[in-house]
């Protein structure tokens, strides 16, 4: 079979293999919030930060919120420009309401609406459930849960004055599964999730939808800091041995995912709390090497065929 001919602006045919399946899903992505208006929050690093570039790279135009240190957000602006895109990075200490609230008013005035909200920040830590304070549990659900709720509040009410939008939380699977010393963390991610799903039956028929994301495993610069000695290629070894897909997240595996959630495509989507793990929570855990063929030969006797 020839290949099909395509006619160039010069009106030559040229001998030209159809296009793989790879490039088409690659050319119907392209571009696909042309135009929107979102707000990225914790977008200084991690996740929050390729969630920005790749809202970019699809035709988005950008607040980027970050708590402390504005360098990895002040790069991200520039990426972007550099794209031809429009963003502005704009610091509030989710520990703090009255930053919450004038990030949202300062994010409208800069964007001028808002059709996307990406609920990114968070903070973690883990102690002993006997040893956690008042105060380190205050900060957990401020920053994580508080905030998150109450700037959604106020990006929703210039969202229904604009005819709608899309809402996407960041939660993990610590709110699906039970990890040691992780009470007050997996309590806030589980809030986000119930959260989810209430605010979005709330406000899907006001045309705005709502949905979460729960990523597994994803390396970011945390580890390093957190773990003493920590070593990517290390932990690539053990992921490979550990997470069913063979290896870790990575930040653009969730940041493709929020586009998906947040673009046209995923208009009947609401409510859901997707997943993205490479297979982790899927996993049985009494299972010891999910890689090679069990030894074991239940139903021997009483299955034909065993």
């Amino acid at each position: 079979m020839k290949p099909e001919k395509v006619r160039t602006d010069a009106g030559a045919c040229l001998d030209a293999a159809p296009p793989s399946y790879k490039e088409i899903m690659n050319m119907s992505q392209d571009g696909r919030l042309k135009d929107k208006k979102a707000i990225i929050t914790g977008a200084g690093t991690g996740i929050g930060r390729e969630i920005a570039l790749e809202f970019a790279r699809q035709g988005a135009d950008l607040v980027l919120h970050y708590s402390h240190s504005g360098a990895g957000a002040d790069s991200a602006v520039e990426e972007i420009a550099a794209m031809g895109r429009r963003a502005v990075a704009i610091q509030a200490d989710f520990n703090k309401t009255a930053e919450v609230a004038r990030l949202g008013d300062q994010a409208v005035e800069s964007l001028g609406r808002v059709d996307c909200l990406v609920n990114n920040a968070g903070i973690t830590f883990n102690k002993p459930f006997l040893q956690i304070t008042c105060e380190q549990f205050d900060r957990l659900f401020h920053v994580n849960m508080r905030a998150q709720f109450f700037l959604t509040q106020q990006v929703v009410r210039n969202m229904l004055e604009n005819g709608g939008g899309t809402i996407c939380n960041l939660t993990s699977i610590h709110g699906l599964q039970g990890a040691p010393e992780h009470s007050v963390y997996a309590g806030t991610k589980g809030a986000i999730i119930a959260y989810t799903r209430a605010l979005a039956v709330e406000l899907a028929h006001k045309g705005v939808r709502v949905n979460a994301i729960a990523p597994g495993w994803v390396t970011v610069e945390n580890y390093s800091k957190a773990l003493p000695g920590f070593d990517e290629v290390d932990a690539a070894e053990r992921a490979r041995n550990k997470v069913p897909v063979a290896r870790p997240g990575t930040p653009l595996d969730i940041a493709k995912l929020a586009v998906f959630l947040c673009s046209d495509d995923a208009e009947y989507i609401v409510g859901q709390t997707i997943v993205a793990d490479g297979g982790t929570s899927v996993l049985m855990s009494l299972i010891s090497d999910f890689r090679h063929e069990s030894a074991a030969r239940f139903g021997t006797g009483y299955v034909p065929g065993i």
